[in-house]
């Protein structure tokens, strides 16, 4: 990896994001914007990677004892998602414009700042788990919304890349998400009942996908641009979302 990267030239997995985070793209990484940020202001921060090394330049994370922060990049959009773990229990979350916001929020939590202290001084915080219900937009949206936080944490951290590779294509994001026993699966409603007849897709483990057709056969695939192509290749010709 070179040591600093162009705006014009962003390493391959960065190319994506390089209009929206041209100061990721200048430092090679989420992990290492942060910690540049970090040292800048003194903090004494150390920013570690989130597993598995393909995440290493979009999700960041740093730890103290049982406290956690997971910080992760919104692809399509300026936003830095903000997790706050205790013991693996998420106790605050939230998203960023700013990078400084991202790791003064990370710096307090690990210090060891309560969480409701934690949401007064960062505002953009909010405690406990996201319910969705105040959320702005439409419920596929939303959906997609929660997906893309939760996929940037265990338990579907496995999932993340294809979480964000699924986003960009129109057909994929039109339709309802959702995890179920470690299966992405998409759905034209997203409320019940939902849909059952679209390719569904799980993580193998080292950058590898099992996708799942509507006629329940197998493939398994590398990447998340093959895996992307073989789903899109397999939605039926009635797969346009449904009003209900």
């Amino acid at each position: 990896m070179p040591e600093e990267l162009t705006e014009a030239e962003p390493e391959e997995p960065l190319r994506a994001y390089a209009e929206f985070y041209p100061e990721i793209v200048r430092a090679g990484s989420l992990r290492h914007a942060l910690q540049a940020a970090a040292d800048r202001a003194g903090l004494g921060l150390t920013i570690g990677l989130m597993p598995p090394p393909g995440w290493r330049h979009v999700v960041a994370r740093a730890r103290s004892g049982d406290r956690s922060v997971i910080v992760s990049m919104t692809l399509g959009r300026r936003s830095f998602s903000v997790n706050c773990r205790d013991d693996g229990a998420r106790m605050a979350h939230g998203s960023t414009t700013d990078l400084s916001e991202a790791v003064g929020a990370t710096y307090s939590w690990l210090r060891g700042q309560g969480a409701s202290g934690l949401v007064t001084q960062w505002p953009f915080l909010g405690s406990g788990e996201p319910s969705g219900a105040d959320e702005p937009g439409d419920a596929v949206s939303v959906r997609w919304r929660q997906l893309r936080t939760s996929a940037a944490a265990p338990p579907y951290a496995s999932l993340y890349e294809l979480v964000e590779a699924a986003f960009t294509e129109p057909r994929l994001r039109a339709l309802s998400p959702r995890t179920s026993h470690d299966w992405l699966r998409f759905s034209r409603r997203a409320a019940a009942p939902l849909c059952a007849d679209l390719p569904m897709v799980r993580a193998s483990g080292n950058g590898r996908y099992r996708v799942r057709t509507p006629e329940g056969l197998l493939h398994d695939t590398t990447g998340t641009t093959e895996t992307i192509a073989l789903i899109l290749d397999h939605l039926p010709g009635d797969d346009r979302p449904l009003s209900t």
